[in-house]
């Protein structure tokens, strides 16, 4: 259930108070009610993002794959190099190796992710099938999401600066984790 706090914001025309729609109300600080509204539009964006990757890979014919493993293959087919697992994992933010690890191999099993060995390293990359797919969730990309955007100049240079504060705001989240890890 959602819940409203009592802390009001007003529209910038003047008008009314509202209340934030924050998920968590009982966490919500009086230095910052907007944080609360962000996690809560971030959690449904997460979610709505999830769906999508998956709905998106499963139409361009990779089907019964979970968000992080259609993200690994992306990673994995970003710039045509071989990457390591703990490369994936740095660029990802992902600190539980395993995940990463599960999704290669689910990856490998489907043919679209090979493997190979270069001294101590294990690297991973695309195959032939693997790209095709990437190409064709591309393709599908563009035309549901990107058309339907309609993005114009000043759409894409505040979508830009949101990547910048998400960027930001990972770091943030990050350095906060670390710091409650030590409590």
């Amino acid at each position: 259930m959602v819940k409203k706090t009592a802390l009001p914001i007003t529209l910038p025309a003047g008008g009314a108070p509202l209340l934030p729609i924050v998920s968590s109300a009982h966490l919500v600080s009086p230095k910052s009610s907007e944080m609360s509204e962000f996690e809560f539009g971030l959690i449904v964006a997460g979610n709505a993002f999830h769906r999508w990757v998956v709905h998106c890979m499963s139409a361009a014919g990779l089907k019964d794959l979970m968000p992080l493993d259609v993200l690994v293959l992306h990673h994995v087919t970003h710039r045509a190099r071989n990457k390591r697992l703990a490369d994936i994992c740095f660029i990802m933010n992902v600190e539980d190796t395993h995940l990463i690890n599960y999704s290669l191999k689910k990856l490998q099993n489907l043919n679209v992710v090979v493997s190979s060995k270069n001294g101590k390293d294990v690297t991973y990359a695309s195959t032939d099938s693997g790209r095709e797919y990437v190409s064709r969730y591309r393709e599908i990309r563009e035309s549901c999401l990107i058309d339907a955007l309609n993005a114009n100049h000043d759409l894409n240079r505040d979508i830009g600066e949101l990547a910048r504060l998400l960027r930001l705001l990972s770091g943030i989240y990050d350095q906060a984790a670390r710091s409650a890890a030590s409590l």
